[in-house]
């Protein structure tokens, strides 16, 4: 199959995820949250990860922007990072009370943003986009040889 190359999923998911990125982007400033920032709030609320190794596995990128991140989400008074009582070494990370009660509006603005950005989808055609979209990262994790975070869906379709 000949496609254009501005018809290619690769083209048209990356102008989807841009789009995605500034509406969430100006929308949670002034939650003073930051886009990026989002996975790894949730995966400390919800325990998928308390290190910064963890973090940046879980949001598929590398130490070096994570500690970065996490530097500023510590200054901005999002995070705290306390001794881990196993690996003196080491610190675990943890939400402060202000960032954990600013979560739930910035969730509930991204999800809203979620549902606008798909208001001429059916349920199904939402279901089976999101189905797709797994797939595809599964399999693009795959090539790259990166270790799929916790809890993802792993699908054996198509290999």
């Amino acid at each position: 199959m000949d496609l254009d190359v501005l018809s290619t999923p690769g083209h048209l998911i990356s102008l989807a995820a841009r789009g995605f990125v500034q509406l969430s982007a100006a929308r949670l400033k002034p939650l003073g949250f930051g886009v990026g920032q989002l996975p790894v709030l949730v995966a400390l609320q919800d325990g998928r990860a308390s290190t910064q190794r963890d973090l940046a596995r879980f949001a598929k990128i590398e130490q070096p922007p994570m500690a970065q991140m996490l530097a500023r989400m510590e200054r901005d008074g999002l995070i705290e990072r306390v001794p881990d009582p196993v690996d003196g070494r080491s610190s675990r990370i943890t939400l402060t009370k202000v960032a954990e009660a600013r979560l739930p509006d910035a969730l509930a603005v991204l999800l809203r943003g979620n549902h606008e950005a798909l208001r001429d989808f059916t349920d199904e055609e939402a279901a089976q986009l999101i189905a797709l979209l797994t797939r595809l990262i599964a399999n693009l994790d795959r090539l790259a040889g990166v270790e799929a975070p916790p809890g993802t869906p792993v699908s054996d379709k198509g290999d």
